[in-house]
């Protein structure tokens, strides 16, 4: 019974796509207990987030050059930290998946110069076979040569 490997890349992959939800979830909350994080990190990415929504919603409905009220700090801290857990878990969920495809390709790599060591080797056999049947081949003239010129000769 032949076992395939176990696929245990793909496993630690999937360990560590499900860290990072809880990952995600503590550091969304400590970014919406730290002052500096609520400022600088998660607030500006809210606002221009709740912007760019705001346009897109006004647009559909109609309305051409409204103004858009910024969201309150309580609010965009609050969206902004879901941005930022949305964002860790797809660049986990990202890197995972690039991870994976390296693997992939260094597998398929290595297969390939597998395969083209064997051909080399093979190639290499069928040259030296080659080789050897033409020596055979010059041998059995030889021989056919001597015997065609011994039975050529008169006999004493």
């Amino acid at each position: 019974m032949v076992v395939g490997a176990f696929p245990i890349a793909k496993l630690l992959y999937l360990g560590i796509r499900q860290i990072s939800k809880p990952l995600a979830a503590r550091i969304k909350d400590g970014a919406r207990a730290s002052p500096f994080f609520r400022q600088y990190v998660c607030g500006p990415p809210a606002q221009v987030y709740h912007w760019i929504e705001m346009r897109a919603k006004m647009r559909i409905m109609g309305f051409q050059g409204a103004a858009i009220k910024p969201l309150n700090e309580e609010a965009a801290a609050e969206l902004g930290a879901e941005l930022l857990g949305e964002a860790i878990v797809f660049g986990i969920g990202g890197l995972c998946i690039y991870l994976e495809y390296s693997r992939q390709t260094a597998n398929s790599k290595k297969k390939e110069d597998e395969l083209n060591s064997v051909l080399q080797g093979l190639q290499e056999q069928v040259g030296e076979l080659n080789l050897t049947v033409e020596t055979l081949d010059a041998q059995l003239r030889e021989v056919n040569r001597l015997l065609a010129h011994v039975s050529a000769s008169p006999k004493k």
